[in-house]
């Protein structure tokens, strides 16, 4: 789908040509595409970790704001004012997170005589604060859930308001937003641990740790309407997305139009929404959240987002319009380019957010360098929207999102289609993503059907992250990648034959033209399958090579005949061309250290070389392990909290350290009852992933 590129010129304003963006990665990216496209020059600011990032390379100046932390960067409001004033930018777009929704900071800008691109300071006060954001929402007529909004924020006192709404509750930062400083409460004994953690993340976040109390409702739908006014009083809506799929209450994929609405429904959410931004004097892009009960078709005002939204692309796909050119033409003072009666909605948009995370892992965030990326093709229904480049780095101070995928098709079912077929040419290497997760998850049959709720991820967890062990033909495949690769046989680069991590970098490996035999053991990184693999190379053919493998693991011995070449693209790119057993197969392939990271259209599968062959240990079941003794931190982090003291006892499922990583908390428990016998660090420590954080000697 084209955005609309119309120009937009309805009375009175005051050009913007310079804009200063205050934010980072993927959103910093976006508006200075739009940017550029309207002539406006831009400026980016950086910390010291971003200094060569992607959108400091994109903008046509940068300013340094600080360290690594963003509360010593991206949210120091003086800094980025007098960034802006030192490059004479005569606005500040702030994207989203850090200070998009900062009542002070949009006054800071009105009092330096900077635009600011986003609603007046009041409407962000109103609806930053969700117990008075609720207060206003009721009094408008806009239905509210049953809760404690006040400002009473006494332990005893909040869990006494949780008893009387009745479990399961929902506690959720005031100043919230990403699942931060929320959590679900389902009984009594529960409130406590919860109210304070969520707290911590409230105050770690958004420097509030105020909370309110809501009766949770199960099985909702998030329901939300993108919203749109301007200084002339006019306000529209354009139409609704449902971001329900989420995991830690944050969302990893979102459609647009939300699926099994009716017409009327529709048009009364929307209007409803356009209410909720009237009666707060609304100006900008600004999206009304709405919880949704699929049991009773009846929805809930939860919350108001003042600013643009990680998943606005969606609705620029079904109705053509480039929100962020709104934007900057409401705050020069234009009014909307549409009326209600103008604005259409075209087809089906889905999203999908590329995390670098571990979904089998409890979806924890992995911090690392991408050493690997390659992107689907981008076309006019196809977007990639990010940030991050091959040899980037996704550090552990910021969301660890990669990527959004955006797509758009005339029907629901043909855009989820392409979703997958564009996530299996998403291919990422050199740290842990949750590419393979989407592919599941967009081919789950209950999605396809709409059946969505906010607990689908946790409802459907057996299936989207089961473990299949591979089949033969990807073993061949990887085997005849790493053959190839180390013998150089058909690519033009010299390969260093005495790495360390090559199998075949020994005095009897492969010679061309040289009939041997090598054996090698690869193990399959997801499902932790051992393979023993025997290679017999059989002669070359008119333009490729021909092999012998055998491989078998404890259960199985299997044979295959395999030819094929592995070719060097412009991009540095290896992509591989096999026959197996007269099949013919096609592979993106990555060589990291030790592993081999093949891409089709089932997704990724990674092999690792591990220890060298040895037949006696086939039947052993040699699988790692990891004792229940030792604490391990999950990922890379930072402790928050230590809750024992040496010599302590413990019983399983107590809280022994928190950690924080992306500002969300992951608390690591006990899975042995025993005495602690050692504590490695404390508070305030950084931890590796995989580092030991405590031991504990089991009981008798």
């Amino acid at each position: 789908m084209h955005l609309s590129v119309r120009n937009i010129h309805n009375g009175p304003t005051k050009r913007i040509t310079k804009l200063l963006i205050a934010n980072r990665g993927e959103i910093a990216c976006r508006i200075i595409r739009t940017a550029r496209r309207l002539q406006i020059e831009t400026v980016a600011v950086y910390s010291d970790v971003d200094k060569d990032s992607m959108h400091v390379a994109m903008a046509d100046q940068a300013v340094h704001v600080g360290p690594a932390q963003s509360a010593h960067s991206y949210l120091l409001k003086d800094r980025i004012v007098n960034a802006a004033i030192k490059t004479n930018s005569q606005a500040i777009h702030p994207g989203y997170g850090f200070l998009s929704e900062n009542t002070s900071f949009a006054q800071y800008c009105q009092s330096n005589n900077i635009i600011f691109i986003g609603p007046p300071p009041n409407a962000i006060e109103s609806m930053g604060i969700k117990s008075k954001s609720k207060e206003i929402m009721s009094e408008a007529g806009v239905p509210v859930v049953e809760g404690y909004h006040g400002k009473d924020q006494n332990s005893d006192f909040l869990q006494h308001q949780a008893n009387k709404i009745g479990y399961p509750v929902m506690i959720k930062a005031i100043k919230g937003g990403g699942g931060k400083g929320m959590k679900i409460v389902s009984k009594e004994s529960e409130f406590f641990e919860n109210l304070m953690s969520a707290k911590r993340e409230s105050l770690s976040s958004f420097g509030d740790d105020s909370v309110l109390i809501e009766k949770y409702i199960q099985q909702p739908r998030h329901v939300e309407v993108q919203v749109f006014a301007d200084q002339h009083k006019n306000c529209v809506y354009l139409f609704e997305r449902d971001c329900s799929v989420q995991r830690r209450h944050q969302k990893v994929m979102e459609e647009a139009p939300a699926p099994r609405l009716s017409e009327s429904l529709r048009q009364h959410l929307g209007e409803t929404a356009v209410r909720a931004a009237k009666a707060v004097g609304y100006e900008g892009a600004g999206t009304v959240e709405f919880i949704f009960d699929n049991a009773t078709n009846k929805f809930y005002f939860m919350e108001m987002n003042t600013r643009l939204q990680v998943e606005h692309p969606i609705t620029e796909m079904i109705t053509g319009v480039d929100l962020v050119e709104w934007q900057i033409k409401v705050a020069e003072g234009e009014q909307l380019p549409l009326k209600q009666n103008e604005i259409k909605f075209r087809g089906h948009s889905v999203q999908a957010r590329i995390y670098a995370e571990d979904p089998y892992n409890n979806f924890l965030p992995a911090a690392g360098n991408v050493q690997y990326l390659d992107y689907p093709t981008v076309s006019d229904d196809v977007r990639v929207e990010t940030g991050v480049r091959q040899g980037d780095d996704v550090s552990v101070h910021y969301d660890p999102m990669i990527a959004k995928l955006v797509v758009w098709s005339e029907t629901r079912s043909d855009a989820f289609a392409k979703l997958k077929n564009n996530l299996s040419a998403f291919n990422i290497a050199g740290l842990s993503t949750n590419v393979q997760f989407l592919m599941s998850l967009c081919a789950h049959p209950e999605l396809l059907k709409g059946n969505v709720h906010t607990g689908f991820i946790e409802q459907h967890k057996k299936v989207l992250l089961s473990k299949s062990l591979p089949n033969p033909e990807l073993i061949s495949q990887a085997v005849i990648a790493l053959i190839l690769y180390n013998e150089n046989k058909t690519i033009s680069t010299n390969i260093n034959t005495n790495d360390p991590y090559s199998p075949f970098a020994t005095q009897t490996g492969f010679r061309v033209n040289h009939n041997y035999v090598q054996k090698i053991k690869l193990k399959h990184n997801l499902c932790g399958e051992l393979y023993y693999v025997r290679i017999e190379y059989c002669g070359v053919g008119s333009s490729d090579s021909r092999f012998n493998i055998c491989f078998k693991n404890k259960d199985t011995e299997i044979e295959s005949n395999v030819k094929g070449s592995l070719d060097l693209s412009p991009s540095n790119k290896f992509h591989l061309t096999c026959i197996v057993d007269g099949t013919l197969y096609r592979s993106n392939i990555a060589f990291i250290d030790n592993s081999v990271h093949l891409f089709n259209k089932d997704g990724e599968n990674e092999f690792t070389v591990i220890l060298p062959f040895d037949e006696k240990t086939i039947d052993s079941n040699e699988h790692d392990t990891e004792s229940n003794e030792t604490i391990l931190a999950p990922t890379q982090a930072t402790v928050e909290r230590v809750n024992v003291n040496l010599g302590d006892n413990v019983c399983i499922g107590d809280p022994i350290v928190v950690l924080t990583a992306m500002k969300m908390e992951y608390v690591v428990k006990a899975q042995i009852e025993g005495k602690i016998e050692k504590i490695v660090h404390k508070e305030g420590d950084s931890v590796r992933k995989g580092e030991l954080l405590v031991k504990i000697t089991p009981k008798n």
